[in-house]
């Protein structure tokens, strides 16, 4: 009960900010101190680092800025917690912004159009953002959140623990047209067998945020829902045949730990994790590394990418001056800083050679294979209006497949009897 209430708040106070927050009024100019603050859900040291840099050099230049403080808030209760602070009165000036939630915020009016500060900014160079990155982040032609990171997923490996296990490893199976998630599994399944160590870890699953499996089912072309986000497709074939081979590899194959069982990749406790690069700045070099894209599936070659956007909110206490940080913090010059860890929008620094510059543990080669080539044939993960009481449906009618009797198609049509009407209201 306290779960649904926490739930109800967050979708009131977007409700709420929709209906006295609309349209698009021009914000005051800020006057005296400023004080900003941005949530987000790192705690990376390098990432706050690099964050404070930033922030440090515009205080520099703008001494009505007397602070910037980035607030971070656990990544999995993120959403809850923000609009939790909305509703409450205490939103902060700027926001990171998950997709899954994405077209809540976008359609809320709780957020700043960008357009127009982004457009004036000198040097800025709007017309150099993607248009596929941005899509998510608009409403009506107009830029709500500014996607500063668009980061395919991939997969890390520990190649001493493959090794140990006997296996040849997974770029050792690329070059022979065998990488497929046949192979991945058995290789997993197999260290663990051999060295007592995890197989694979979809990094940040846990077996509570479900959405992050769609780095697996992806490859079998399944989807939570239809692309209008009317039709649930936890209950189609090739979503129980994907879950179905998932189970398998947890319960019988032990390929991955099991509910309960934690194991970090970055430790050296894992042959394997699903995640994106922005985790890079965790290895150590206590075990030899790689980084390759997701096994093939049945669909073939697949991505699937993570977004994530800073939104200014138009009841912030300096909406004027946090535009202005935005447009600064996400300049050429910063999104070129920041693409050490978030695969930035700007087409021009979609390359590999301008990634490498930012990210120098990681090869060329391995981020155009993983981040550029996976943004361009990739698809982001699910996203949908009302996301925080559809996850937590989801993920509590998911609970009965994480045990080894589970009926896995049984527990799928439960998922899509409990959310269908949800859908369907779409």
């Amino acid at each position: 009960m306290r779960l649904k209430a926490s739930l109800a708040i967050a979708t009131a106070a977007l409700l709420g900010l929709t209906a006295c927050g609309s349209g698009d009024k021009e914000t005051p100019k800020d006057t005296g101190p400023v004080s900003l603050r941005m949530t987000i859900w790192t705690a990376n040291e390098a990432h706050l680092k690099l964050f404070n840099e930033i922030a440090t050099e515009y205080k520099a230049a703008h001494p009505n800025v007397t602070e910037i403080k980035f607030d971070s808030l656990p990544f999995d209760t993120y959403t809850t917690a923000l609009t939790t602070q909305i509703a409450g009165g205490n939103q902060p000036d700027l926001a990171w912004i998950l997709e899954n939630s994405a077209p809540d915020f976008v359609s809320s009016g709780a957020l700043v159009p960008l357009d127009d500060t982004l457009k004036k900014t000198p040097g800025y160079q709007f017309e150099d953002l993607g248009a596929s990155p941005m899509k998510l982040w608009q409403s009506q032609g107009k830029l709500y959140a500014y996607p500063f990171s668009t980061s395919p997923f991939g997969m890390f490996v520990n190649n001493d623990l493959v090794k140990k296990a006997g296996k040849p490893t997974p770029a050792e199976l690329i070059a022979a047209g065998n990488w497929n998630w046949d192979t991945a599994l058995q290789t997993a399944s197999a260290v663990n067998a051999a060295t007592g160590k995890a197989g694979l870890v979809v990094r940040d699953f846990d077996y509570k945020s479900w959405q992050n499996l769609a780095s697996f089912w992806g490859g079998w072309g399944a989807q939570a829902w239809s692309a209008d986000g009317k039709t649930c497709g936890f209950d189609k074939p090739e979503m129980v045949e994907a879950m179905t081979t998932l189970h398998k590899a947890i319960f019988t194959d032990k390929a991955l730990p099991g509910p309960g069982v934690t194991a970090d990749f970055f430790a050296g406790d894992a042959a394997m994790t699903i995640t994106q690069i922005s985790r890079a700045s965790l290895l150590k070099n206590q075990f030899g590394w790689d980084l390759v894209p997701l096994p093939k599936g049945k669909v073939g070659d697949y991505a699937v990418f993570g977004q994530a956007g800073i939104g200014v909110f138009k009841k912030g206490k300096h909406a004027t001056a946090a535009q202005e940080f935005l447009a600064f913090m996400t300049s050429p010059a910063n999104s070129a800083k920041l693409a050490a860890y978030f695969p930035p929008p700007r087409t021009s620094q979609q390359t590999a050679e301008t990634l490498a510059k930012t990210n120098p543990l990681l090869k060329p080669e391995q981020l155009q294979k993983v981040v550029v080539d996976g943004i361009t044939k990739g698809a982001v993960g699910p996203s949908h209006a009302g996301f925080a009481e559809l996850s937590q449906n989801v993920r509590a009618s998911l609970d009965p497949l994480w045990q080894p009797q589970a009926d896995v198609k049984a527990v799928l049509s439960g998922v899509c009897a409990k959310i269908s009407p949800q859908l369907a209201k779409q």
